[in-house]
């Protein structure tokens, strides 16, 4: 599952690893067996998950974190995020909360609305200086018009529009510091509340440039994808749990929770409410059900995140910086008062 507007996060098919049964993990849990700091020791598997990820051994990289978990220098906070009791929660509620659902499920990207409005003037504007300069005939001029359609179309049939998304997202992370710094703290916000929710971030990029040199692809955007074949078994066999349908529907609307907070609305993550909501038609839900999912998923994001907004801001840092996946988990784990959770 692809998530995001600029930017994204991503529940894709992953295939289970058989590496498991490789796995090499230090001591984490018995703080007394060994001299080894326990900082160290932690550290030590998260490095060995950076590694499992990298080689693609996602369900190795899962059960090392997972074996890893607990007190005496474990990870705690895996799977340890502290939930508000799921109900159907009425719109005042969530208002009393500063939550105003209505901005908060209708992100529209500003910026790269904007440029992309400019990009078209001044593309007309050059083109008519061309044609008056080189005396194009209305033949010519009609003929060059349908090569750039042409184009167009082709990127957006086979490509799925990622060419464009790429022109814009390169030049918005140039000109805006504003929208670079939005990208990553909405990233920071699928990568902390699937952390806390017990979904393994696998990896992220901020831009979409970042993401074509990964993925030498012009069809996957710029986000934050996770190990997830837990999550596609259960799609495979027809039924959906309610607790994997509570994780992805918070993971989904992370992303916009996160900019509703820091920016007061959103912009990115258009295409996460989206496709949410095309999970709750694929699964019958009636729009009664749908927005009550919907509300508890918001109240329940919204004060985790309100709850460990240090570690949020540091793993924005982190992630800004191009720190590997298990490092974003080391901040995470640093920031985290365990009464918090």
């Amino acid at each position: 599952m692809i998530l995001g507007g600029s930017t994204c996060c991503c529940f894709t098919q992953l295939h289970p690893a058989t590496a498991a049964a490789r796995l090499r993990l230090p001591p984490a849990r018995a703080a007394n067996t060994s001299s080894e700091p326990a900082a160290a020791r932690l550290r030590a598997v998260l490095e060995q998950v950076d590694d499992e990820l990298r080689k693609g051994n996602d369900e190795a990289a899962l059960s090392l974190v997972r074996c890893s978990q607990g007190e005496g220098g474990g990870l705690r906070c895996f799977g340890a995020a502290r939930q508000v009791p799921q109900r159907l929660y009425k719109l005042d509620e969530l208002k009393l909360n500063g939550i105003d659902t209505s901005s908060f499920l209708s992100p529209v990207d500003q910026t790269l609305g904007s440029i992309e409005r400019n990009l078209q003037i001044a593309s007309l504007l050059g083109g008519l200086s061309v044609s008056f300069a080189f005396e194009l005939s209305q033949l010519q001029a009609l003929l060059t018009f349908v090569g750039l359609l042409f184009v167009w179309s082709v990127d957006l049939i086979y490509y799925n529009g990622g060419a464009r998304n790429l022109v814009l997202d390169t030049i918005a992370h140039s000109l805006s510091e504003k929208y670079h710094n939005r990208v990553i703290e909405h990233e920071a916000g699928h990568f902390l509340i699937a952390y806390l929710l017990g979904v393994l971030p696998k990896e992220y990029t901020i831009t979409s440039l970042d993401t074509l040199m990964k993925q030498g692809s012009l069809n996957v955007q710029a986000g934050t994808a996770f190990v997830d074949f837990e999550f596609v078994e259960e799609i495979n066999t027809g039924k959906l749990s309610a607790k994997m349908l509570n994780k992805f529907s918070c993971i989904a609307l992370a992303g916009v929770a996160t900019e509703h907070l820091l920016y007061g609305y959103a912009e990115g993550g258009l295409d996460d409410v989206n496709k949410l909501d095309g999970l709750f038609k694929s699964l019958g839900f009636t729009q009664n059900k749908a927005d009550s999912q919907v509300r508890w998923a918001v109240l329940n994001i919204v004060l985790i995140l309100r709850r460990h907004e240090k570690a949020r801001s540091k793993l924005a840092e982190a992630m800004s910086s191009g720190r590997s996946v298990g490092s974003c988990i080391e901040v995470i784990e640093e920031n985290i008062n365990p009464e918090d959770i």
